[in-house]
């Protein structure tokens, strides 16, 4: 049955009577079906109910209240998001990939709680799904929704009240007047992501990677009404903030939460040792393709409140928290064939090419082989079903081969003698004395050549805006340039001949070269592509002798007397620069650009003789600019984590180096624990 105007209450007594019901009866069923995923009625039969709620609104206007079912609907698009200041700190958490990474996180609990107890501690601990969405902050006065925000930085988010108003398992109002602040997890169903998918294909678009990916794109949507039609669902976790006083663990927050009437999620489970955390997490890494949502991992927490106060935080992560990782995905394909890639200092790289798999959401069609002996070990043939791994946005890694599935045809891969340029030619290839690696003997290669190029004028040498890859071979194929000199020569007319080129992106990109004449000798030399010289060995060289001309005159003794530089690498840096071709080029570059004094190391600045190692992805600062800090203050900085390793600083997605850091003890800092180094 539809309302219409025969049945609006005549009087505004009884219209407000009438508005009362309507909305505690829209309420408890959303309820039922949103939170607890029951149903008394048929979606008809509430459509109908919600249909005359909102005729009797427009006829008593002044009748509406904040929480009504009617503020669901959406309105005019928003202009835009404004910024929110959390009133409490959004903390995330760090990672653990291993049981005996969560063995190390419990004797690290047990121990600070020990110190501050004085006496031994035993804590219990609770195991949450980690659901793979966008983490919501909602702000609730007197029982009522007022705010919604992003996570931001952690100090400042998006106001997105308008879309999380159109989610319909987030209350609008609380079963109980309370004022508080409480996290939760906007999350997008598998089911909900192939029906939009199904319309975007319909529609001629790209579809979505993974629901993750989309549940974020629709919470910042600025039209409330696809967040409507999106259908995103969310889970409560946390009791931030709260005006009477917070459960004593974390158990009964859970039990507050449902009781406010929030949407919980019901697969928690309290442990009372961490052995029963790890069977948890291995239990849940079978179960969670089942579920809707997405699940990566089980976020684990001290229990007692009182620990996880004692506990605390450090720059970024709770101490009483962890967020253990499912390990990364995995998924079979089949190998078409290997394919060599030479890169800027000769090195021939073995290149998978795989017929195409969509692996942690997103679709894979290569695959890295390193060398020979990788191929050998895995004993991978063109033709076999292998094994893909990816973990994060690290680049996905063959890690088996399915030799059940061998029907004979398969081939072995043979290194070949030759390697096949992209202009057609072909250059001798050879295996590296000592490595594992081939290189290729011409060192003219055209394909080596445009990866020189490229390397060049990249963000860790020249750092020439707006030249990438695409412009460099422009350049190349129309022989505008031929050595490093001649990009610092291009004028506005020879940019102008190239395709894809008007006048202001022309004069933009000679602009752009020509704020590129100034650089530091260590971004120089490593420009330069010299064999076995990469980023960290350029910028010891250069503040052991602080100019191009020192560098020039040195010999092998001068080089090898360099820390960290050996006989190899000494080698090759002074057979470089004792070429006549390459001391043509040097002249001809430094007529062109100017080279910034390297001063070298004083000892007793704030990080001299520290060392420091990076693994993941940084928030706030490019890897970069991180290390040109540390420089700056005399600190060092290496590829590999040793026992001799002072710092290892983590981002997202750390890698091994993170794990071997762990192994031996190594001091780990996350990104803020970093910068405050620097204050």
């Amino acid at each position: 049955m539809r309302a219409n105007d025969s049945t609006i209450p005549k009087t505004k007594s009884e219209a407000r009577e009438r508005l009362s019901s309507l909305r505690k009866t829209i309420e408890h069923h959303r309820y039922l079906y949103h939170v607890l995923n029951k149903s008394e009625i048929s979606p008809e039969v509430l459509d109908a109910l919600k249909h005359e709620l909102v005729l009797i609104e427009k006829a008593y206007p002044d009748l509406i209240t904040p929480d009504s079912p009617s503020q669901r609907v959406a309105g005019e698009p928003l202009k835009g998001f404004k910024k929110i200041k959390h009133t409490v700190p959004q903390w995330s958490f760090n990672d653990a990939f291993s049981p005996e990474e969560m063995r190390e996180f419990d004797t690290r609990v047990k121990n600070m709680l020990t110190k501050v107890h004085s006496k031994k501690v035993l804590p219990t601990y609770v195991c949450e799904l980690k659901i793979d969405g966008l983490k919501v902050v909602l702000t609730y006065e007197n029982g009522l929704l007022v705010t919604a925000a992003t996570r931001g930085d952690g100090v400042v988010g998006e106001d997105v009240t308008a879309n999380v108003k159109m989610i319909e398992s987030v209350p609008l109002s609380l079963k109980e007047k309370v004022s508080g602040v409480f996290e939760g997890e906007v999350w997008m169903g598998k089911s909900t992501l192939l029906r939009v998918n199904k319309e975007e294909i319909k529609a001629g678009r790209e579809p979505y990677a993974n629901p993750r990916n989309l549940a974020a794109g629709t919470i910042r949507q600025l039209d409330p009404a696809i967040v409507k039609a999106r259908t995103l669902d969310v889970f409560i976790y946390d009791v931030t903030a709260l005006d009477k006083e917070i459960p004593n663990t974390q158990t009964e927050e859970l039990a507050l939460l449902l009781k406010l009437g929030f949407k919980v999620n019901e697969h928690f489970v309290e442990c009372r040792t961490i052995e029963e955390v790890i069977a948890f997490w291995q239990k849940w890494q079978k179960k969670a393709p089942k579920e809707d949502y997405w699940i990566d991992g089980v976020v684990v927490k001290v229990n007692e409140k009182a620990y996880q106060d004692a506990l605390g935080y450090t720059g970024k992560a709770p101490r009483f928290g962890i967020a253990f990782k499912f390990p990364a995905e995995q998924v079979t394909t089949v190998l078409e064939d290997i394919v060599l890639q030479v890169g800027r200092t000769g090195v021939v790289t073995p290149v998978a090419h795989l017929r195409p798999v969509s692996v942690a959401g997103s679709v894979v069609s290569r695959a890295t082989l390193h060398n020979e002996d990788e191929i050998l070990r895995l004993d991978v043939r063109i033709g076999d079903t292998v094994i893909l791994q990816k973990a994060g946005d690290v680049i996905p890694d063959i890690v088996a081969v399915v030799k059940e599935m061998r029907t004979g045809k398969e081939k072995k891969f043979v290194f070949p003698k030759f390697v096949e340029d992209t202009d057609g030619t072909t250059s001798p290839i050879e295996r590296i004395p000592g490595q594992s690696a081939h290189r290729c003997t011409n060192k003219n290669m055209f394909s080596q050549k445009r990866r020189k190029f490229y390397y060049f004028v990249s963000k860790k040498c020249f750092n020439i805006d707006g030249c990438g890859p695409k412009v460099i071979d422009a350049l190349l194929d129309a022989e505008l340039i031929g050595n490093f000199d001649d990009i610092f020569t291009l004028t506005l007319g020879d940019v102008l001949a190239l395709p894809r080129f008007a006048e202001l992106s022309a004069k933009n990109l000679i602009e752009a070269i020509d704020n590129a004449r100034t650089i530091t000798l260590g971004k120089f030399l490593t420009s330069l592509s010299i064999e076995h010289v990469g980023e960290e060995t350029a910028h010891d060289i250069a503040e052991a002798f602080g100019s191009i001309e020192k560098i020039r005159k040195a010999s092998f003794e001068n080089f090898n007397n360099v820390y960290g530089v050996g006989e190899v690498v000494a080698q090759s840096l002074a057979g470089w620069f004792a070429d006549e071709h390459h001391s043509a080029l040097l002249d001809r570059l430094l007529s062109e650009i100017k080279i910034e004094s390297q001063k070298s190391k004083v000892k007793g600045q704030r990080l001299s003789g520290q060392t420091f190692v990076f693994t993941g992805t940084l928030a706030t600062l490019s890897r970069d600019s991180a290390k040109e800090k540390i420089r700056a203050l005399g600190g060092e900085i290496a590829e590999s984590v040793s026992s001799k390793t002072s710092y290892v600083v983590i981002g997202e997605n750390p890698g091994s180096k993170y794990t071997k850091a762990l192994s031996l003890n190594v001091p780990i800092l996350n990104e803020q624990e970093f910068l405050e180094m620097f204050k």
